[in-house]
């Protein structure tokens, strides 16, 4: 195996070589592993034989967008490709710049590279959508407990939702995303592939997956190597005893929620409340989600479209809009949106029940009686979506119909849960409580312990 590694590296170019010196030694290794597989023991692998051997985990698109960047298109198509060419392709998807992530779109896309000539908006389309399709079956394919705790659970990576991904992630390459565009120029793909973090690590992932599992040969074929990257699929936390769990999101849908939340709060989902589980109740589930901390509330209205909102603060009952400009709106389906916070109002988040003065309800941007998301208290299952709400950046209304009858409603919990009033007083004990060694050592040195004459006295 290591003269292996030593005759394909030393073919290398001195730009790739310097690319290598970044790939960690098992990096190396697969590369070399996986294109021995690929080449049968050969210095150069075919077309067909590396489509074989990627077989079923690539989507098909994605498959011939790679190798028209290996094997070249038009008259220039070669019927083979040798290391350097194929280690190129790993390296500048996992480690390139975004000026060489942009070379490799073009070249993928069957076009040379040059900053005067604009890439076809629709050819992008479904560069994202092959690689958003890809990343779902390496989901589906892993062996990952995350990914697949969901998928038990009855979420899928339904086809429909999967291509609804890869086109708004495409979407995003024009500031509006509903902007009609037929081309890209240079300047505005470089935008956004630096910008496109979750392009970016669904590329990652998927170039990790197809470079690093050896299906023809058992020994010497390293896995996928662990990212430092956050992972893009959470802990799904409180689904174990819910044997037939009612899913209504998608795989897709998680991936695209879970890439727009905060950092701190992707790493896992607690389940809160749903209304087929728990019942059409708002008193059942203003007791589920009160006091958990930053969530998000997913509703499916009776014409299919599924939408919510992002709540960075603790829901809580009462007269005041609470929640900070982390707050924004989203859609999923038929399209994946987002509406992040405008400043111009702190209306994020209001909830409140059995009152007579005020609205009994849930209310996310906007004003009451108009606003973005509203869900009824009395009678729980009515809802509305306001045409219009200076809350949120390019805001449109969410559900298909102004007023809506909620289908499915669920809440999430993201991150870990705050603790309680009690938690934190016990965590906030004086080292001195829990270390007699250090009291000793201040009483011999003589010094003052100046916090232990201001705590709060016991309760009565």
């Amino acid at each position: 195996m290591k003269n292996f590694i030593v005759k394909i590296m030393g073919n290398t170019s001195k730009k790739l070589a310097a690319k290598c010196t970044l790939l960690t030694k098992d990096e190396q290794k697969y590369l070399a592993a996986t294109f021995r597989a690929a080449s049968k023991n050969s210095d150069k692998i075919r077309e067909e034989d590396l489509i074989r051997f990627w077989g079923p985990q690539i989507d098909p698109r994605l498959a011939q967008f790679l190798t028209n960047f290996l094997f070249g298109y038009g008259p220039n198509k070669s019927p083979s490709c040798d290391f350097n060419r194929f280690a190129e392709l790993y390296v500048y998807n996992v480690r390139g710049t975004s000026e060489e992530r942009m070379m490799v779109a073009y070249n993928s896309l069957g076009m040379d590279f040059n900053d005067t000539i604009e890439l076809p908006y629709q050819l992008l389309r479904e560069y994202c959508e092959s690689i958003a399709s890809t990343y779902i079956k390496v989901l589906k394919s892993a062996s990952s407990s995350r990914a697949k705790t969901w998928i038990n659970k009855g979420f899928r990576g339904r086809a429909s939702h999967v291509q609804a991904l890869g086109e708004a992630i495409a979407a995003s390459v024009e500031g509006d995303a509903d902007v009609t565009l037929n081309a890209c120029t240079s300047n505005q793909l470089n935008k956004w592939l630096q910008l496109n973090t979750l392009l970016r690590q669904m590329t990652e992932a998927v170039f990790v997956n197809l470079y690093g599992i050896n299906k023809k040969t058992g020994d010497e074929s390293p896995g996928p190597v662990a990212r430092a990257e956050p992972c893009l699929m959470p802990l799904p936390i409180g689904l174990d005893s819910m044997p037939d769990y009612p899913a209504f999101i998608d795989l897709s849908h998680i991936v695209w929620l879970n890439s727009h939340i905060p950092q701190k709060h992707q790493d896992k989902w607690r389940f809160l409340f749903s209304s087929h589980i728990h019942g059409e109740s708002f008193s059942t589930m203003t007791g589920r989600i009160q006091d958990q901390g930053a969530s998000l509330l997913i509703i499916e209205d009776n014409s299919g479209y599924i939408f919510g909102g992002y709540a960075p603060a603790s829901w809580s009952l009462g007269p005041n809009f609470v929640g900070t400009d982390e707050s924004f709106l989203f859609t999923l389906a038929p399209k994946m949106r987002v509406y992040p916070a405008t400043t111009y109002n702190n209306h994020y988040q209001y909830i409140n029940h059995h009152t007579k003065t005020l609205p009994n309800g849930l209310l996310m941007g906007g004003q009451f009686h108009f606003g973005a998301i509203w869900v009824n208290g009395d009678p729980f299952g009515e809802g509305s979506s306001a045409e219009s709400c200076s809350t949120y950046k390019g805001y449109k209304r969410l559900s298909k119909e102004p007023n809506f009858r909620i289908k499915s409603l669920e809440v999430w919990g993201v991150g870990d849960k705050p603790m309680s009033l009690k938690e934190s007083d016990e965590r906030d004990l004086s080292v001195l409580d829990v270390n007699p060694e250090a009291k000793a050592i201040l009483d011999m040195a003589g010094r003052t312990r100046h916090s232990e004459g201001i705590r709060e006295p016991p309760p009565l």
